[in-house]
């Protein structure tokens, strides 16, 4: 079974609201938010979300660096097969986290990784959408949201495998 962390913001992590924008650095082991909501599709890849982390979007933004390097370090250490930072859908501030930790992620371990947004987030996606993987998702309460999550666990699991996801990538990413 393929063990998967997710990494989210406060809001996601159901740990404050929009207003909670300084909650810091902090790890469940059970499934969370979209983590909850994605399981039946996980279990279509036999993986099941074994951590999120999380942090509010006002503490990343003022700890950027010190933020990215320990979500990096705290997977290296969890040992995942993978890891998806999202869905972040047009929330701007989550969906810059999500890119900034999946590059770092997959720039300093050898963990598949990918981010999840809504086409919203235009300066994200153009930043990195040449360097990462970026999954399509509906903005928050947009309809094809189950579409989206299987789409994460389908290109998730290629990524594992090891597998030619050139197609994959054409179908559910920003390119």
């Amino acid at each position: 079974m393929l063990k998967v962390i997710m990494i989210y913001d406060q809001i996601q992590a159901g740990a404050g609201t929009k207003d909670d924008k300084m909650i810091p650095l902090a790890a469940k082991k059970e499934p969370v938010g979209p983590a909850v909501m994605m399981e039946q599709f996980l279990k279509e890849i036999d993986a099941k979300c074994v951590a999120c982390l999380y942090c509010g979007n006002g503490y990343y933004k003022e700890n950027q660096t010190e933020v990215v390097r320990k979500l990096t370090a705290m997977v290296k250490k969890l040992g995942p097969d993978a890891v998806m930072c999202g869905p972040s859908f047009n929330y701007v501030e989550f969906s810059e986290m999500c890119a900034d930790v999946a590059k770092s992620i997959q720039d300093h371990t050898d963990i598949p990784v990918i981010a999840a947004m809504s086409q919203e987030n235009e300066q994200t996606i153009e930043a990195f959408k040449n360097d990462i993987y970026i999954v399509k998702t509906p903005k928050k309460g947009g309809t094809g949201l189950n579409e989206a999550l299987r789409n994460m666990c389908k290109l998730t699991q290629a990524l594992v495998n090891k597998k030619d996801t050139s197609k994959l990538k054409e179908e559910v990413c920003f390119h």
